[in-house]
Order: C-alpha cells, then structure tokens, then sequence
C-alpha cells in the first residue's frame, strides 16, 4: 500500500511542470473570445462610425447593444468560466436591494492565462471609455455623451463587481487598500532597516 501512494504521487519537482502545462492553456476559447469581442466592437464602432457612416442612430444603437450583450457576456458567462467569480443584485421580499459575490470555492478549475485575459479586458476596456467621456466633454460633442456616459457605467459596473468577488463581498475596499498601503510602508521600513 505505501508503494502504490508513493507511484501515485508526482515526484518533487513534477507537480510544477504539469501545474504550469495545465495553468497555462485556455479551456474556454469561445468565451474568452467573446469576453473581448463585444467590449473591442463597441470600442472600434465608437472610434469609426463617423468614417463609415453618418448616422447618429444606427451607430448609437449599435454601440449600445454592443455594450449590452458585452455587459451580459461578462457578468453571465466568462466571469463563471475564467475565474470562477459570479455577482448580482438580488431584491428581497421588503423591496430591499443586496449586492451578491460569489466565488468559486476551488481555482483549480481556471487557467492562469485565461484569468490574465479576463483581467486585462475587464480592466483596459473602461479605461477607454473614461477617455472618451472627457474627449466628449471637451469637444463639445454632446450628442455622444449618453452614448459614452453608457460604455462607461456599464463596463465599471463589472469592474466594480468582479473587484468586489475577489476582494470578497464583505470586505471593504477602503480598508484592503488601506492595509496594502500600510504593508507597503511596512515593507520599506525593513528594508530601510535591513540596508543600515
């Protein structure tokens, strides 16, 4: 019996090269593809639809549903797959609204590469649309200010709530980036110590 476990268990050193081979592939290429299409669509819509057209409302629609369906994809679909993080609002009986944050108990599941690209795309892609607000505010472009006021509350909400599973539900941000930034001081301090 004490043979067979020890056959059965990798040998040192083994366990970090099929961990890597596994960490390191993407399982989910259709919802990793889509979890960019949509948010990189509305984008190059946004920055085109004057060139190829010049109507307001066919572009403004579609940058919309654009937006939707990337807001439904994330929060729905490659949230669950790649990174095993999942939010919603939920109403009670009373009326009364909770914020829900959920995560998978085992990340065993996610691939480091596919977390990488769900992170990337949630974080980079609003951070356009917070560009184009001050770009639609300083020209003078009113008529797009709904349209990119949109892009930005619907991909911070996603932001906001994949931060909020990750961090944990419960937890206030304030105070994990308060102790980050005292770990921080923390840290310099040792070694401010360690060098005298």
């Amino acid at each position: 019996m004490r043979r067979q476990d020890s056959q059965d268990s990798p040998l040192f050193g083994e366990e970090d090269d099929n961990f890597q081979l596994k960490k390191s592939k993407i399982r989910y290429p259709v919802a990793s593809f889509f979890h960019l299409f949509f948010r990189t669509c509305a984008i190059v819509v946004y920055l085109l639809c004057d060139v190829f057209s010049g109507r307001f409302i066919a572009s403004m629609v579609s940058i919309i549903l654009l937006l939707s369906c990337d807001f439904w994809t994330v929060k729905n679909v490659s949230g669950r797959l790649l990174v095993g993080l999942r939010w919603w609002n939920q109403v009670d009986e009373d009326g009364k609204s909770r914020w829900m944050f959920e995560s998978r108990k085992s990340n065993n599941t996610t691939t480091t590469a596919e977390s990488q690209l769900f992170w990337l795309g949630l974080i980079i892609c609003p951070i356009f649309w917070v560009i184009f607000v001050f770009s639609a505010v300083f020209s003078f472009n009113i008529k797009w200010l709904p349209v990119v006021i949109m892009g930005l509350v619907l991909q911070w909400a996603n932001v906001y709530g994949y931060i909020r599973c990750k961090v944990g539900g419960r937890s206030n941000l304030k105070n994990m980036a308060k102790n980050y930034f005292s770990g921080q001081i923390f840290k310099q301090a040792m070694k401010g110590a360690d060098t005298s």
